[in-house]
């Protein structure tokens, strides 16, 4: 028969060499990252920064044909020419659904459209006397809050 240990008695006596030599991990100092703290900031502009969209739409255009109505057969004149012209603008189409229109040609045509929105603002703002400059998402307002940290800078010599 072996006499093996059992994995209880000797994964004890196996870390006791490395727990002892924990104690000279931990001679190093530690230095804290940074010191942190909140103030306010006054901003002096916050300019937006926009995002130019374009867009192309197909939209049916038509051309009237040359035919006079019977009824538009006079020349309007003064007063009645601008009713008549402000009447021809509001009145809806008298064409009905299914009728076919032989003094209209009509075609798709495409129609660009470009529209501009606001992703960031450009905002300029004072701490402790110093200017700086910062893209956020928003406009912060009058006042700003900012994070002030302060960390050492230690030499590189003197860490060991």
């Amino acid at each position: 028969m072996h006499s093996f240990l059992p994995a209880k008695r000797w994964l004890p006596l196996l870390m006791a060499p490395l727990l002892a030599a924990a104690p000279a991990w931990a001679q190093h100092t530690v230095i804290q990252a940074e010191n942190v703290r909140y103030e306010y900031a006054q901003v002096l502009r916050a300019e937006p920064v926009y995002q130019t969209l374009r867009a192309t739409g197909m939209v049916e255009r038509c051309e009237q044909s040359s035919m006079v109505s019977p009824d538009e057969g006079e020349e309007r004149r003064g007063l009645s020419r601008v009713v008549g012209a402000g009447r021809d603008v509001l009145t809806p189409s008298r064409r009905e659904p299914g009728t076919d229109e032989g003094d209209a040609d009509c075609r798709m045509v495409p129609v660009e459209r470009e529209f501009r929105r606001p992703i960031a603002y450009d905002v300029d703002y004072v701490v402790r006397g110093v200017k700086y400059r910062s893209r956020l998402p928003a406009d912060p307002g009058n006042r700003l809050r900012v994070k002030v940290a302060v960390t050492p800078v230690v030499p590189s010599g003197a860490q060991d």
